[in-house]
């Protein structure tokens, strides 16, 4: 397994990253922001040393809990929008799901829809968040904090560049 992180976020950034997370859930999910929060505050507990790397798309935002900077490597992702917030398994393919509780067809990801924050509470829902971990191809540090990095999207590129 890795160590703590070498380049740890410092605390303004933390902060500035955290309130533009914030400007992203209200935006998208207003009715989810208590949501979020919890579901976020529950997946740290399970991988502390997790970055969190969040990513704005037109209709959403996705919030990735990676062993590194990089989205793409992250296990479990948070997707928030109006029409509600879905828990993603990045090889949720692969993982044993008895009570079918994950949905999509796709080639490898797999997600389902959170009502609560309770629901990683559920036994099915926690075995399935173990597994996914357990399954993950690159390795979380042992120790330290992640960071949250708010990545820019070509949706942000494209409100950023608008003529005021």
């Amino acid at each position: 397994m890795s160590t703590a992180p070498l380049n740890p976020q410092s605390a303004a950034a933390r902060r500035a990253a955290e309130a533009e997370l914030r400007a992203l859930v209200v935006q998208f999910a207003p009715a989810q922001v208590r949501l979020v929060g919890a579901l976020r505050r529950r997946l740290k507990k399970w991988l502390p040393s997790a970055h969190e790397v969040v990513y704005e798309y037109r209709d959403c935002f996705v919030i990735s809990f990676s062993p590194n900077q990089h989205g793409y490597e992250g296990v479990l992702t948070l997707r928030g929008s109006a029409e509600g917030v879905r828990l993603y398994f990045n090889f949720g393919k692969e993982l044993p799901d008895p009570e079918k509780l994950l949905q999509g067809s796709g080639g490898q990801v797999r997600w389902m829809g959170v009502e609560g924050a309770s629901t990683l509470a559920r036994p099915a829902v926690a075995r399935l968040i173990e597994e996914a971990l357990a399954r993950n191809r690159v390795p979380f540090a042992r120790a330290g904090r992640g960071s949250v990095v708010v990545r820019v999207t070509s949706a942000r590129e494209r409100r950023l560049r608008r003529p005021a």
